[in-house]
């Protein structure tokens, strides 16, 4: 099976050049129903950082009706979306660039949903200000940090420094007493449940200590987020939590009216570590073989595509088909080349597709101007990616 499995998708990108990446729509489309499924009836606002693909976001949004709205990783990216006719977008992280906090004023003044997130009085202040030059309201979301700070540990991320009820309610009133602030919604993002892990190969120990911190994790943010819950006002626009990695617990959370979603879509290799559930593949990018240094070895063009974090083995892409494929742990990928040990049954030569799996999901987009899609194994048409638009947010 796994063998056959590689020769439809050799077949597949028989005459397509290489390297090229390549979303599978049956699969994510499959994804997206699992989504859908994982989030009870909450609708799930789509996370663009994880897409970054234009032709993506609109088939997922068009998919199904509880796919709502966007969470978008930066302000420029956020006006270039809503400039392509996209609406009610979410900037999950602050912006703190006056050039950026002008443009989204301008996107407002015509007539356009942008929701920019703040943490502190300074981060108001400051677009409180841009708003009034422009002579618009901003609809300001606020951030509460879900993480779990034990002694020597922040079990999560270090994002907004919002941790209880009364710095909630200092924030609240800062917004409520300037006229070109709207208090539109708030969001906290369980990094520590939704992008770590739990049932990683070969890390049985670090699993279980893992998985421990989370269960004890979920009860503090439980009761964390309802203090804070209490300190804001009850009409507002929406109430945010969660990620792929988490969408169960984040929905069943009382008082969450949505919750986001992306990375789950594409399903790059690092979700296959988590133990409540699982995704297919759906993007990947193959590289072809350039060398064959030794019998049990081919070399690859390309493929040094490491992902953002803490630097390890696990940020590397990994060889997915054939099976058999694995690298060289003391090359790694690279970006001219890549090494990999080959003990399958399936006849690699010269020209051949090795194909491979990100460790991440949106961050193969800025290695590629174009995903080829495919739909039953046959190439159905090519959508360019950020990347393929001369856009870079970051």
């Amino acid at each position: 099976m796994a063998n056959s499995r590689y020769m439809r998708w050799r077949t597949t990108l028989a005459g397509q050049a290489l390297p090229c990446a390549v979303v599978d729509l049956d699969a994510f489309e499959n994804n997206a129903r699992a989504l859908l499924q994982r989030a009870g009836d909450l609708p799930i606002r789509v996370a663009s950082k994880s897409i970054r693909c234009e032709a993506l976001l609109r088939l997922i949004l068009d998919f199904d009706p509880r796919f709502q709205g966007l969470m978008c990783f930066t302000a420029p990216e956020a006006c270039w979306l809503s400039e392509r006719g996209f609406d009610d977008l979410l900037v999950a992280y602050p912006t703190t660039q006056a050039a950026h906090i002008a443009q989204i004023c301008r996107c407002i003044a015509q007539g356009k949903k942008l929701i920019l997130t703040v943490d502190s009085v300074a981060h108001g202040e400051q677009i409180a200000a841009i708003a009034a030059d422009h002579g618009v309201i901003v609809p300001v979301s606020i951030e509460m940090d879900m993480s779990l700070r034990l002694p020597g540990l922040n079990f999560g991320v270090w994002r907004s420094p919002v941790r209880d009820a009364a710095a909630v309610r200092a924030l609240v009133q800062h917004i409520n007493d300037n006229p070109h602030l709207r208090l539109a919604g708030a969001m906290g993002y369980e990094a520590q449940l939704a992008g770590v892990p739990d049932a990683a190969p070969s890390q049985a120990l670090k699993n279980r200590v893992v998985r421990v911190l989370k269960h004890f994790s979920q009860r503090v943010i439980t009761r964390r987020r309802a203090a804070m819950l209490a300190a804001l006002p009850k009409d507002l626009d929406f109430i945010n939590a969660g990620g792929t990695g988490c969408l169960e617990f984040s929905a069943d959370l009382h008082g969450v009216t949505e919750v986001t979603a992306g990375s789950g879509l594409y399903c790059p290799h690092l979700f296959d570590g988590y133990q409540q559930f699982s995704h297919q593949p759906a993007a990947f990018f193959a590289v072809p073989v350039a060398r064959k240094p030794a019998a049990d070895m081919v070399t690859c063009l390309g493929g040094g595509y490491p992902a953002s974090g803490a630097s390890g083995a696990d940020r590397l892409p990994q060889p997915w088909l054939p099976e058999g494929a694995q690298l060289s742990s003391l090359e790694g990928t690279g970006e001219v080349q890549t090494p990999v040990y080959y003990s399958g049954s399936e006849m690699l030569e010269l020209g051949s597709p090795v194909l491979f799996r990100h460790a991440k999901a949106g961050e193969l987009c800025e290695r590629f101007n174009s995903l080829l899609l495919v739909r039953d194994h046959c190439v159905i048409g090519e959508a360019e990616t950020y990347r393929g638009h001369g856009q870079c947010f970051l």
